[in-house]
């Protein structure tokens, strides 16, 4: 309950919706599909990295779902828009502009490429480390299982 408590009360991931809320919503970008399931994948890393919303959200189908901790779901395109509008802000404003995800091993299976990775940032007391699962279809991410807890996260 703590971890839903911060992730519906802050802007941080899951909890960006309640702070994209009060914004005017941005307009989506198109859709740009990409060649294979690792090239989604890193382009989505890629475009994190740089808190590239657009890059970010040209990505996701309408019928997106994002299962995060504790059995969380974030389910469309326009909801997985609010969390990274909340993601990609600075760090004094409860984003994570400025981490860095550097994948440590990857497996792809099909369609759904699985990634070790850690997190990097200047903010952060030590590196943070996870793994998702990304479930990619005509170049496109249909759903993403992640590990990803601010609340495991130290910060400085």
């Amino acid at each position: 309950m703590k971890l839903l408590k911060l992730l519906l009360t802050t802007a941080v991931f899951a909890g960006a919706s309640s702070f994209a809320i009060a914004q005017e919503p941005r307009p989506l970008p198109p859709l740009a599909m990409q060649p294979n399931a690792e090239t989604v994948t890193f382009e989505h890393i890629d475009a994190l990295n740089k808190c590239d919303w657009d890059r970010l959200m040209a990505q996701y189908p309408e019928e997106v779902l994002f299962i995060l901790p504790n059995g969380v779901w974030v389910e469309g395109r326009r909801a997985i828009g609010d969390v990274f509008a909340g993601f990609c802000t600075s760090r004094e404003d409860g984003g994570f502009k400025g981490a860095t995800f550097i994948a440590e091993k990857v497996k792809t299976v099909e369609n759904t490429v699985n990634v070790s990775w850690r997190v990097e940032a200047d903010w952060l007391a030590e590196p943070y480390k996870g793994a998702d699962a990304y479930v990619t279809h005509d170049g496109l991410m249909y759903a993403q299982v992640t590990t990803f807890d601010p609340a495991d996260m130290k910060f400085k």
